[in-house]
């Protein structure tokens, strides 16, 4: 029997962007006419990997989708994660602001 283990499923919302993170990459396969096989045979994986890649599969190391990434010429894109972090920014922001005093009466 398998055991199960905490944390391995993702919220829906998460499982909804890992779908469409896959949908993307199998259209940019597509869009170079490349197999699943070929793409495989340049990532250094399995075409079983490939599929589950494409079908938003959250079992898959990152470093494989960036392998899969690379062979479409893809792999800039990974760089674009975190780019805007507007709630970050904000948080910075706030702690960097100083309190303003009165000047001291002499």
């Amino acid at each position: 029997m398998a055991k199960s283990t905490m944390g391995t499923k993702l919220p829906r919302k998460l499982e909804e962007k890992m779908h469409v993170v896959g949908e993307q990459i199998k259209l940019a396969r597509l869009r170079r006419n490349l197999s699943v096989a070929q793409v495989a045979e340049r990532a250094t994986c399995s075409p079983l990997t490939v599929a589950r890649i494409e079908k938003g599969s959250s079992t898959v190391a990152i470093g494989i989708y960036l392998r899969v990434l690379y062979a479409l010429q893809l792999e800039d894109d990974i760089l674009l994660l975190a780019q805007k972090d507007e709630l970050g920014r904000q948080l910075q922001d706030i702690a960097l602001t100083t309190r303003q005093r009165a000047s001291k009466k002499v």
